[in-house]
């Protein structure tokens, strides 16, 4: 079976050779959608048989992603919350974040996601 890059390339390939024209538009927005289709896949790889726990999936919005990573009660919250005006909720404990919260901003133009992730610890 062929890698989803080659399905694509091939698909576009496919796009270039055909005219354009009334008669071939319906075809053309059939590949159009198995490209896109492809692409998502690229982006989200299917799941293996991992753990039925709470995930960090957060829907993609925006032109970029960051992650704040980093151990507990360093501060990450308090960024995202300076940063993008979002409340993620900060404690003088440690794991007060046990989700993923996002944020938006705005940066030259660009909208970029922020991620405020769990702390990490070593073990």
């Amino acid at each position: 079976m062929s890698t989803i890059l080659e399905r694509i390339s091939a698909i576009e390939a496919e796009m270039a050779r055909t005219q354009k024209n009334k008669a071939t538009a319906g075809h053309l927005g059939l590949l159009k959608a198995r490209i896109a289709k492809l692409r998502r896949e690229l982006i989200t790889p299917k799941g293996g048989g991992g753990g039925t726990g709470e995930g960090f999936d957060v829907a993609k919005t925006g032109d970029a992603r960051i992650g704040f990573v980093g151990f507990p009660s360093v501060g990450k919250s308090t960024l995202l919350s300076n940063l993008a005006g979002v409340y993620s909720e900060v404690a003088a404990y440690e794991f007060t974040t046990l989700t993923t919260v996002p944020g938006c901003i705005k940066y030259k133009g660009a909208k970029i996601q922020l991620l405020d992730l769990p702390g990490i610890i070593e073990g």
